[in-house]
């Protein structure tokens, strides 16, 4: 068998052993494996007890779906709720909120031999009672109050020769966790997935709130909207969008609209996933294409091989040889075209400057990565409103602002009326690279006329962009 595994989206437990008449029971594969970890192990062992269990535990039922064991056998189910046969299963059982934390995190990651792609078959005992050749459940107990890694307790009772699978795809119509979290500030396709997700979840869940814009940026209302799916489903409530909220928000989202199906409600057209970046390529244009041009143009200043292009939005011919050529300098496929491995080295090398440019190399400091929107703060936005203040000085119609290093209604107001003036015909109230560096360099251009010397204009001390 050469597939590669997946995770179910859904498993089939039948509640007793094979050939009883027992009731077989459906439900998704996250509240399967909470089941059985809540009746198998003690929510006060150590973490890496935990997680190393969960993971046996995960394993173990994913082997019996990759491998077919009881449906190839003639029977209508993938595993028992009987420990004589498999792993503890018990209909109505209470769950551990940490350990349901843990699963959410945990559920799509496996264990497999090297050189293998089938989940190992990860067998396990208590080991008081029942011994066996696998994992003793209170001997990784032992071994975690000894400081040992959940990996390392795995290799103690299986071997030196495993390897865990992160992140593996999930066997249902909804996308795998792109790998980073998802925070106040980014500009990602995959937000605008979240936003509309949340948004329909509302509609069940009316204490979340709704999100007016949906357009893949993650502002304040996004963020208010993720804290309260995260308290209102039993998850750390901090507004980022990591794998358990990722994961949970997909399976609810899944959950409500099966629920809708059954009053004919259809998937509307604005509710289409798409993925970003899966490919951005020559002939398509917009803002994410200009974020790649002004990365690439940055890069160049530093890597001769890469170089510069107009930052227009457009991805012609230069914009398509700067990319072969950036490609071509960091080892990548020189097929000319972003997708998500180009889109990350891109990202990756971008930062990698930004971490050592100095201001003698760029009079307006580099754009930091992640887009000012109502709700930041910190040094970023601090420097950007002492910009719109020198702009403000002689442009009457920019309102000046509080010099606080908060983004609220005022600094917005105040980047919209730049952005109409200046024509940055980019989103209203939302400051990217083209923004950042069009309202830098107004600032600048009025400071010199003023006597300034480059480097003395506001803030020039911050030269990473401050994010």
């Amino acid at each position: 068998m050469s597939k590669l595994p997946t995770i179910p989206e859904y498993i089939t437990v039948h509640l007793g052993a094979p050939d009883s008449a027992a009731e077989n029971l459906t439900l998704t594969f996250p509240d399967y494996i909470k089941n059985v970890a809540s009746g198998e192990i003690y929510p006060t062992w150590p973490e890496s007890a935990l997680r190393a269990n969960i993971l046996a535990q995960t394993t173990f039922a994913l082997n019996r779906v990759y491998t077919e064991w009881y449906p190839s056998r003639g029977y209508a189910f993938d595993i028992t709720g009987s420990t004589q046969y498999d792993q503890s299963y018990a209909k109505n059982r209470e769950i551990y909120d940490n350990i349901s934390k843990l699963v959410d995190e945990l559920f799509n990651d496996y264990i497999k031999r090297q050189g293998s792609v089938e989940p190992l078959f990860s067998a396990f005992c208590n080991g008081t009672t029942v011994k066996c050749d696998g994992l003793s459940q209170w001997g990784t107990v032992e071994l975690a109050n000894q400081g040992k890694t959940p990996y390392e307790i795995l290799q103690y009772y299986y071997g030196d020769d495993i390897d865990i699978v992160y992140n593996a795809p999930v066997d249902a119509p909804i996308s795998t966790y792109p790998g980073t979290p998802l925070r106040l500030g980014m500009s990602l396709e995959e937000i605008r997935q979240i936003q509309i997700q949340l948004n329909r979840i509302s509609r069940n869940f009316p204490q979340i709130p709704k999100i007016p814009n949906v357009n893949g940026v993650f502002d304040q209302a996004t963020l208010n909207a993720v804290k309260a799916f995260q308290q209102a489903f039993n998850l750390k409530p901090d507004g980022i969008v990591g794998k358990a909220t990722w994961y949970r928000i997909k399976y609810i989202y899944t959950s409500v609209k099966q629920l809708a199906e059954l009053s004919s409600e259809g998937l509307k057209l604005s509710e289409v996933s798409r993925q970003f970046p899966e490919i951005i390529k020559p002939g398509d244009t917009g803002d994410y294409v200009g974020i790649i041009q002004y990365h690439l143009n940055l890069i160049s200043r530093f890597y001769s091989s890469v170089p510069p292009v107009e930052q227009d939005g457009v991805y012609g011919s230069e914009t398509e040889n700067a990319v072969k050529q950036f490609q071509k300098t960091f080892g990548l496929v020189q097929d000319g075209i972003v997708g998500r491995d180009t889109w990350n080295m891109l990202y990756s090398i971008y930062l990698s400057v930004v971490d050592n440019i100095t201001v003698e190399y760029s009079q307006v400091p580099p754009f930091g990565g992640l887009q000012l929107v109502q709700g930041s703060s910190g040094d970023a936005v601090r420097q950007l409103q002492e910009w719109i203040n020198v702009v403000a000085s002689v442009v009457s119609e920019i309102p000046k602002v509080d010099v606080d290093g908060i983004f609220g209604s005022k600094t917005e107001n105040a980047i919209k009326i730049f952005q109409k003036l200046y024509g940055v015909n980019i989103k209203p109230g939302i400051v990217g690279p083209l923004t950042w560096n069009a309202l830098g360099a107004a600032a600048l251009e009025i400071q010199l006329s003023k006597g300034a010397k480059p480097g003395q204009y506001p803030g020039a001390e911050i030269n990473e962009g401050g994010i």
